[in-house]
């Protein structure tokens, strides 16, 4: 019996607990406040009957991908160059420190101002929200590699793109997959936050307008969408790539 304790997973029992508390705080008011989880379930089917549901996920998706991946590639390259050169490191942390200290969701009336209401500025409060958290994140990983490690490959002839390939590169790797976790997590919270202002589509604009014509459900809909994406994210992607470099760390 201990021994079955010892290997149960408590995680199965995050979820379930979670819906248990939901029923009995919404079982206290009426439904048009705070709905119960099958209301949010008919929703769900109301919206998905027509093909709105994977219209308004598609459009976040499409959004996030895009910022996600424009702001992974420059935090790579500007945190390799950070973690590299100390000159540039000192240039580059007071702006990181700046950016990283103001809100994403504040630049989106700005970018809503220049670029107008559409893809291309709710994309750039993502780029602006993931790519200083993981730039600084892979500055960390590469400042973290070992000096015995870069003399022993320079003691063998290897130049300065031999060393970021065979050495920089693979020694960071775990620095990076915390970095692109930290990172999405930025842009997923950024970029609901955005098309909650300025989006007439997207998971974000789901919950604005729920709770602008008082329709709970579809606010707590949105809400649940938003949630089961970032864990499905987290659960079979980051956390996986994580583990999978876990042991690099140790060694």
């Amino acid at each position: 019996m201990q021994s079955f304790i010892s290997r149960f997973s408590w995680s199965w029992v995050s979820i379930p607990l979670l819906l248990l508390i939901w029923c009995l705080c919404a079982g206290r008011v009426p439904a048009y406040v705070f709905p119960q989880p099958w209301d949010v379930a008919q929703e769900a089917l109301r919206w998905a009957s027509n093909g709105s549901l994977l219209q308004q996920f598609k459009a976040s998706l499409l959004r996030e991908v895009g910022g996600f991946s424009a702001a992974a590639l420059a935090a790579l390259m500007l945190g390799t160059a950070t973690g590299l050169c100390k000159g540039f490191r000192d240039l580059v942390s007071p702006l990181n420190g700046l950016f990283m200290a103001i809100p994403p969701i504040a630049w989106a009336p700005l970018t809503m101002i220049v670029f107008g209401l559409g893809y291309l500025s709710i994309v750039l409060v993502i780029f602006i929200a993931a790519m200083f958290p993981m730039t600084v994140t892979i500055q960390d990983g590469i400042q973290a590699i070992r000096n015995t490690e870069i003399r022993a490959a320079r003691s063998l002839g290897a130049n300065r793109l031999q060393l970021l390939r065979h050495v920089y590169l693979p020694a960071s790797l775990p620095a990076i997959t915390t970095a692109l976790r930290v990172g999405f997590s930025q842009a997923w919270r950024a970029l609901v936050a955005a098309e909650m202002i300025g989006a007439s589509q997207g998971i974000g604009w789901m919950v604005s307008m729920g709770g602008q014509i008082g329709n709970s459900s579809q606010v707590m809909l949105g809400i649940v969408l938003i949630g089961l994406s970032a864990w499905l994210a987290e659960s079979m992607v980051f956390r996986r790539l994580e583990q999978h470099y876990q042991h690099w760390r140790v060694q």
